[in-house]
């Protein structure tokens, strides 16, 4: 008979993180599906050294006056400044093998500034899903899925995440108990499991980016387990520890 020991919470929103009920012991999966969790995975997929998140643009103008490449994006658009948008697709062409990559977005960035202070931060997206849930299993810590939203608010895309990575979980390890997030984002999960790519058009921010042209982008973030990847936040950057 297994002993739970461990749980998973899911925080809807990087407004609500302050109230988590997970104090200890946790690692914090950060989750941005559309984009920048997907996009950072595309990077060091590609061969990106390291990705700095930053969550404001003065620090992200500071560290291309440095030399820095950077990615970015406010309300969906390119960064005047940026030498890439917020986009999978553009940093998955091979120009930042072996770069260090600045990246500062409207959300994403923001939430791993908000998961700052956790035992472990990670990103989640479904682009690196199987992988992830093999790492996290092997931890022995809680899980907090944490979703990056929509200016602080609740987002339908990151919240099936966290319903699929939450199944996923408990699929391979039965160690966790659920919190009551975690269970509601598991019935997000279960309608849009058999049919992603339709479900996330269900999202008011899939709908924006489609009016940006981002078309390309959104198809690549709801392809399960493309980039076998774990992106894990250590001295201010992400690097990629899956071997």
């Amino acid at each position: 008979m297994t002993t739970h020991s461990l749980s998973i919470e899911v925080i809807f929103a990087p407004s609500l993180y302050s109230s988590r009920q997970i104090r200890i012991n946790y690692a914090v999966v950060v989750v941005d599906i559309l984009r920048a969790g997907t996009t950072i995975c595309a990077a060091l997929h590609a061969g990106a050294e390291k990705i700095i998140p930053v969550a404001t643009i003065e620090k992200a103008v500071l560290l291309k006056e440095k030399g820095f490449l950077v990615t970015g994006e406010r309300d969906g658009k390119k960064l005047n400044f940026a030498d890439f948008g917020n986009s999978p697709i553009e940093l998955s062409n091979g120009q930042i093998k072996g770069q260090t990559v600045v990246i500062s977005t409207t959300n994403g960035t923001r939430a791993v500034e908000t998961a700052h202070g956790a035992d472990v931060i990670v990103i989640g997206a479904f682009t690196n899903l199987k992988y992830l849930t093999e790492w996290l299993s092997s931890l022995d810590k809680n899980i907090v899925i944490l979703c990056a939203g929509w200016r602080e608010t609740f987002s339908l895309e990151d919240s099936i995440f966290a319903g699929a990575l939450t199944e996923s979980l408990i699929r391979r390890q039965d160690k966790y108990i659920l919190h009551d997030s975690a269970s509601a984002a598991q019935e997000f999960w279960l309608p849009a499991r058999h049919d992603l790519s339709n479900y996330l058009k269900k999202s008011s921010h899939y709908q924006r980016l489609v009016s940006l042209g981002s078309q390309e982008d959104l198809d690549y973030a709801g392809v399960l387990n493309s980039t076998p990847v774990i992106p894990f936040y250590e001295d201010n950057f992400f690097k990629n520890i899956y071997k």
